[in-house]
């Protein structure tokens, strides 16, 4: 795997930008610098992310979110370093 995260990530196993084993890994995100932690998807090329809205829930039963312009700034949470046994 590379060190860094892909420009596109969603944690909704319906949307074709889901890749279970980057978020298994931890992808943490600042959006205009500041931590957020419930981020469902981001875009760093368009500079937006989709931010969920408490315990909320559409008609389909998915979490409503709200679509957020601004810097976004994806990091791996975990070091590179190997784990010892």
């Amino acid at each position: 795997m590379t060190d860094t995260p892909p420009d596109r990530l969603s944690s909704n196993p319906k949307s074709p930008f889901y890749d279970q084993a980057l978020l298994e890994r931890g992808v943490g995100i600042r959006f205009k610098g500041v931590e957020k932690n419930n981020v469902d998807e981001y875009c760093v090329s368009e500079g937006w992310v989709r931010l969920t809205i408490g315990n909320t829930l559409d008609r389909k039963g998915n979490p409503m979110t709200m679509k957020l312009q601004g810097t976004v700034e994806p990091y791996f949470r975990d070091t590179a370093e190997p784990k010892e046994a």
